[in-house]
C-alpha cells in the first residue's frame, strides 16, 4: 500500500529553526509521535506516512509555526499537548492559550495558562467566588491559584492573600520535630512560600508578610475567623476531613474569593477518615457562583514524563476498579 504524501509551504522561514528545535528534535517528536516521515527542503516541509497521520502531524507543525510566529517557545510537553489536540480535532484554537498573561513574576515572567483545561480554571477563578481546582499533581492548580491572587491583590481587588494546607501528619509526629510550631508547619508550607517568593520577589515577598497582607498557615488557624477582602487558598484539600472542609469554607466573608486545590487520588489521611474535598465536590455541585474544575493528565506542564507516569497509574486504578 502507498504512503500518502502531503507537503506545507512555509512563508516565514526566519523562524523555523525555532520551529525544527536542536538538533531538528522537535520534528523527532512529532514523527515519533504521529508514526509519520516528516523532512525540511528549503522552505518546504514534507510528510509521508498514513494519510490520517500525515493531516494530523501537518495540522500540529501549523499551529506550532503559529506559535513561533507570535514570540513564543515551544517545548516538547507542548508539542505532545498539541499532538493529542490534533487527534481529538481540536487543536484550532491552541493560540488562544497564548493571548492572556494572568501576572508577571518578578524577573518579569509573563505567567499564562498552557493547557485548555488550565484556561478553564483560570476562567473559573476570574467568574466565581468559590472555585474547586481538583487534579494529578503538575497540572499548576496551586501555582496558577497563586498567580491569580498576586494579580488581584496588584489590581486592588483584594487587601490580603491568605494560603493554607492541612498539616496531615500533625499530632504524635509533628511534635518529634525540633522548633516552635512555625518551623514544625513550615515544610508542609514550603510550596506555597515558593511560589509566592517568585511572583513577588523575596524582598517584597517579605515586608508584605511582616505587614501581615499574605499570611501562610496551617488550616487549623483558620477555625473562628472571619476573612474579609481576602483571597484565600486552600492547598491538598483532599486531605482535610470533611469538618475541616466545612470550617475553611465557612470562614469566607465579604468580598473574599476561595481557591480549592487538591488531587483526589493522593489522600494521606488515616484510614476511617474520609476526604473534605470528596465530600465537597459531591455537595456543593450545581450551587451558583461555585465552580468546580477537573483538570487531567493534560493538563501537566511538568516534565514529560510525569504525564506518562500519571496515565499510567489511572489506568492501572480503572483496571483494578
Amino acid at each position: 500500500m502507498d504512503k500518502f504524501t502531503d507537503k506545507l509551504l512555509i512563508d516565514n522561514v526566519d523562524n523555523l529553526s525555532k520551529l525544527l528545535g536542536t538538533f531538528d528534535e522537535n520534528i523527532s517528536i512529532i514523527m515519533r509521535e504521529t508514526d509519520t516521515i516528516i523532512y525540511v527542503r528549503d522552505d518546504v516541509i514534507y510528510f509521508s506516512g498514513d494519510e490520517n497521520a500525515v493531516n494530523i502531524a501537518k495540522t500540529v507543525i501549523v499551529e506550532l509555526l503559529e506559535v513561533v510566529n507570535s514570540g513564543e517557545t515551544i517545548d516538547k510537553s507542548r508539542i505532545i499537548y498539541c499532538i493529542e489536540l490534533a487527534k481529538e480535532g481540536s487543536s484550532g484554537d491552541i493560540r488562544s492559550l497564548m493571548s492572556g498573561v494572568i501576572a508577571i513574576t518578578s524577573r518579569g515572567k509573563p505567567v499564562k495558562c498552557k493547557t485548555f483545561g488550565q484556561k478553564t480554571y483560570v476562567d473559573a477563578i476570574k467568574k466565581n467566588t468559590v472555585v474547586f481546582g481538583v487534579g494529578p499533581a503538575g497540572t499548576g492548580k496551586t501555582y496558577l491559584a497563586v498567580a491569580m491572587a498576586v494579580s488581584a491583590y496588584k489590581n486592588k481587588e483584594v487587601e490580603k492573600i491568605i494560603l493554607t494546607r492541612p498539616a496531615v501528619e500533625a499530632g504524635e509526629r509533628l511534635g518529634f520535630l525540633p522548633g516552635d510550631l512555625q518551623s514544625k508547619v513550615d515544610p508542609y508550607l514550603r510550596p506555597l512560600y515558593d511560589a509566592l517568593q517568585e511572583m513577588f520577589g523575596l524582598e517584597t515577598y517579605l515586608k508584605l508578610m511582616e505587614r501581615g497582607v499574605i499570611e501562610i498557615a496551617p488550616l487549623a488557624y483558620m477555625r473562628g475567623r472571619t476573612l474579609n477582602n481576602s483571597f484565600i487558598i486552600l492547598d491538598e484539600a483532599q486531605n482535610t476531613t470533611r469538618e475541616q472542609m466545612k470550617m475553611f469554607l465557612t470562614r469566607m466573608g465579604e468580598g473574599s474569593k476561595v481557591i480549592v486545590t487538591g488531587d483526589v487520588t493522593q489522600i494521606d489521611l488515616p484510614d476511617g477518615k474520609k476526604s473534605g474535598l470528596k465530600h465537597a465536590i459531591g455537595v456543593l455541585k450545581g450551587i451558583n457562583d461555585i465552580a468546580i474544575i477537573k483538570l487531567t493528565h493534560k493538563d501537566v506542564v511538568r516534565h514529560p514524563l510525569v504525564m506518562e507516569i500519571i496515565k499510567a497509574y489511572t489506568k492501572d486504578e480503572e483496571n483494578k476498579n
